[in-house]
């Protein structure tokens, strides 16, 4: 393999006079650079990444950090962001910190180091000075939490409402609702919306809050929990990982969905298309979220002013056979 030794020589400079030719950083005449090139072709000379980036503190790499990747939600904005940098010949470093602050401020160390042009956030572990030490764009994803970066969320609070009163629609009055993380803002903003449809459908003190912390497993055990305490006829669950949950948990109970109990998520991800029945969801433009991110940290990087700081975009309520064909009361 060919060094920038071999150039030097082969085109009768220096090696300074070839970095300044690789990093187009001094002046080269051009009869110069001309034949560096011509060397740099013939020797078949592959410039490292590794040491551009030492010299010119960027890397054309991007840092993601996502708090779980194997809720089926973050793989498909994942896949987005990646698409958009690769059109604009970025490379992606996927962080999957597990909800864990100190794993996430490990990852801040790591891509400090390797000279990341920017990065992607979709949790919220970190506080806000933690994150203002990176000295690169920063793009918050799914999960505000300081209105100084941009932002891409969904209306959280609205899509909470159309679920709870699909289900009160569809005949339900003794609603439960799987709560997420309540240290995730958008859990937050579900919950909140859940609580308000309760309240103006004037059926409050029916409530039911579980927690599940955006967990299968764990929705699964707490929903059978609950079902051997008190009787319930609707579930509005946090996520789709925990509508799944409820919904094994209701059959391992003898229960039947939609008759016994009707069953929606939120996110809309293909896993609840794959269940029997399948369930209802209230659905994220997730890729459009993830693209529409990666656009903005591209823009930031490029030093490109931008249209909007922050995004909310709508959400969709999608009925399938986990609510539909529920008789009403």
């Amino acid at each position: 393999m060919a060094t920038i030794r071999d150039v030097a020589k082969r085109a009768g400079v220096s090696v300074a006079t070839v970095s300044r030719v690789l990093n187009q950083n001094g002046y080269v005449n051009e009869e110069t650079e001309k034949r560096v090139r011509r060397a740099m072709k013939e020797l078949n000379y592959k410039p490292s990444e590794v040491a551009r980036a030492l010299f010119k503190k960027t890397s054309k790499t991007v840092g993601l950090i996502v708090p779980d990747i194997t809720n089926p939600f973050f793989p498909e904005l994942v896949r987005a962001v990646e698409d958009v940098m690769n059109i604009y010949d970025y490379t992606v470093i996927l962080c999957n910190s597990d909800e864990k602050a100190e794993k996430e401020r490990e990852y801040i160390e790591v891509l400090k180091q390797k000279y990341v042009d920017g990065v992607i956030l979709t949790t919220n572990q970190l506080t806000p000075d933690e994150v203002d030490e990176w000295d690169v764009p920063i793009v918050v994803l799914d999960r505000p939490f300081n209105e100084k970066y941009p932002s891409v969320v969904v209306d959280n609070y609205r899509g909470a409402r159309l679920a709870t009163r699909h289900l009160y629609d569809m005949g339900c009055r003794r609603i439960a609702h799987i709560q997420g993380p309540m240290y995730v803002v958008n859990a937050v903003e579900r919950f909140r919306g859940y609580q308000d449809e309760m309240m103006e459908l004037g059926i409050w003190e029916q409530r039911l809050v579980i927690q599940g912390n955006y967990q299968l497993k764990q929705a699964k055990e707490a929903v059978m929990a609950a079902l051997a305490q008190q009787e319930i006829d609707g579930i509005f669950a946090g996520n789709d990982a925990m509508a799944v949950g409820a919904l094994k948990a209701v059959q391992q109970c003898g229960l039947r969905v939609p008759d016994d109990i009707a069953i929606i998520g939120y996110d809309g991800i293909p896993l609840t298309e794959m269940t029997t029945p399948e369930l209802s969801t209230v659905s994220q433009p997730i890729y459009d979220m993830g693209a529409i991110a990666a656009r903005i940290l591209i823009k930031q990087i490029e030093g490109k002013p931008l249209e909007k700081l922050h995004y909310q975009l709508p959400v969709q309520l999608i009925v399938r056979q986990s609510t539909s064909r529920r008789e009403q009361m």
